[in-house]
């Protein structure tokens, strides 16, 4: 033990100060690096994995539902917001709670693994010429129960992938083509290497009768980790396509929309170039235009960003996979690429066409804008040219009322003169007066002119 030289605990203060400073996600964001992982399992295995995709009201539910499981079952990864990992009997379930969806694994090791079936089987098949090493509950989906009918209960969300898996080992063999026109379409059997030769894969990618999809996993020589990570990857490469297909059908439904809107729009800026239209009927039309284009990119936003966020992931676990080919078999690659690709580009080009109706119509807002701005002007200016000719007659009779007004004021001060003339002894009155008239039209002419002086300095 370390100790300072007052006594104190040196490997004590480290652990204190480096809890101290700890930054809040800290834990939360080293312990999502080893969630979504599957346990480690080896051939023969059978797995069966069922996705839910979860609205926003549903995450809870899905919480609760796990919850319940666990209490039936036992904890062997505690489960927590987003994994876990139960015991139930025999099957081992893992959890995943992803941003839009919930993955349920079920493992169960040696079940339905390769091998004869029953002796009548056997000889019946070895008749028919055409003897199988595999078992014809390989793909049955009853080796998974009371679990999986505990899950299916009460299940939150809506299903949108349900895979049966088997994991067989190099001893089984490959398959007889009778085994693969059994489990699978022949029209559209996938069948490839991948991890570089170590396993083969063998899947149509259809749904079966009892409602979910088969791949079967030859094990060629995955070591240690490598069937889970070889499975995850798999069934992530799956999952990422069908939630990023999500957006085609979207895409599909509201492209007439759309179509009808490029119209309309096209109808509009024609209007606006014509000096005959009416602005106030455009901008109505242009308003309900414009609020729908806006209510269908508020749609489609998220689902369009996410299928391209899907898609690349879907990209990115296909290249993981190191796929090679097998001579006259359609590979995962080609079988991916084929349908996901132009989905992708369709929901792409939905996108792009909404930016550009959003970028044309906001230039024909603009141009309906200066439009209306340009007639607005011109009536100012009509205005203040009515305005300027009142104004100029009002100064005109501004001014003949100012000269009458001379002329009474002056009337009035002759009048006053008069009667103090009257007054005054000896003097002739008519000729007074009228000596004092123009004395008295130019004193009042002359005070009007110092006021317009003064009011004008």
């Amino acid at each position: 033990m370390v100790r300072a030289a007052g006594g104190a605990d040196l490997t004590a203060i480290g652990r204190a100060g480096l809890t101290m400073h700890n930054h809040p996600l800290r834990a939360a964001l080293a312990e999502e690096m080893h969630l979504r992982r599957l346990p480690r399992f080896a051939a023969p295995c059978r797995l069966v994995q069922i996705v839910t995709v979860l609205e926003e009201a549903a995450a809870d539910a899905a919480r609760a539902h796990i919850a319940t499981l666990a209490e039936q079952g036992r904890e062997i990864v505690p489960v927590a917001g987003k994994y876990g990992v139960l015991g139930l009997g025999p099957v081992a379930l893992v959890w995943e709670r992803h941003t839009e969806f919930a993955t349920y694994t079920l493992l169960r090791g040696g079940a339905g693994d390769a091998g004869a079936g029953t002796e009548a089987e056997a000889e019946a098949e070895a008749a028919a010429g055409t003897p199988s090493r595999y078992a014809p509950s390989l793909f049955d989906p009853g080796a998974f129960e009371p679990a999986l009918s505990a899950i299916f209960k009460d299940l939150p969300g809506a299903i949108i992938r349900a895979t049966q898996i088997a994991l067989v080992p190099r001893a089984a063999g490959d398959p007889t083509p009778d085994d693969l026109e059994r489990w699978f379409a022949s029209e559209a059997t996938i069948l490839c290497d991948v991890a570089d030769g170590a396993a083969r894969i063998v899947s149509d990618f259809r749904l079966n009768p009892d409602g979910y999809g088969r791949l079967l996993v030859l094990d060629r020589g995955l070591e240690r980790d490598e069937p889970a990570q070889l499975v995850m990857r798999l069934q992530e490469l799956g999952n990422y396509r069908n939630m990023a297909l999500l957006g085609l059908p979207l895409a599909q439904r509201l492209t007439p929309s759309v179509t009808d809107l490029e119209s309309r729009l096209a109808h509009l800026t024609q209007a606006v170039s014509e000096r005959t239209s009416e602005d106030d009927r455009l901008l109505d039309e242009l308003t309900y235009l414009s609020a729908r284009l806006a209510r269908l990119v508020a749609e489609t936003r998220y689902r369009m960003s996410a299928t391209r966020a899907y898609a690349q992931l879907s990209t990115d676990r296909l290249a993981s996979l190191r796929i090679g080919g097998v001579r006259g078999y359609q590979t995962l690659g080609d079988f991916t690429e084929r349908r996901l690709v132009p989905a992708v580009r369709t929901c792409d080009s939905f996108s792009a066409r909404l930016e550009d109706l959003s970028q044309r119509a906001a230039w024909t807002s603009e141009l309906l804008r200066t439009r209306i701005d340009i007639a607005l002007s011109k009536q100012n200016r009509d205005l203040l040219l009515s305005m300027d000719r009142r104004a100029t007659v009002q100064l005109r009779l501004q001014q003949t009322v100012e000269g009458l007004s001379v002329v009474a004021i002056s009337y009035y001060l002759v009048s006053l003169i008069g009667y103090l003339l009257t007054a005054i002894p000896g003097v002739h009155h008519d000729v007074a007066t009228a000596a004092a008239v123009p004395v008295v039209i130019a004193l009042v002419a002359l005070g009007r002119w110092r006021m317009h002086k003064h009011l004008a300095a």
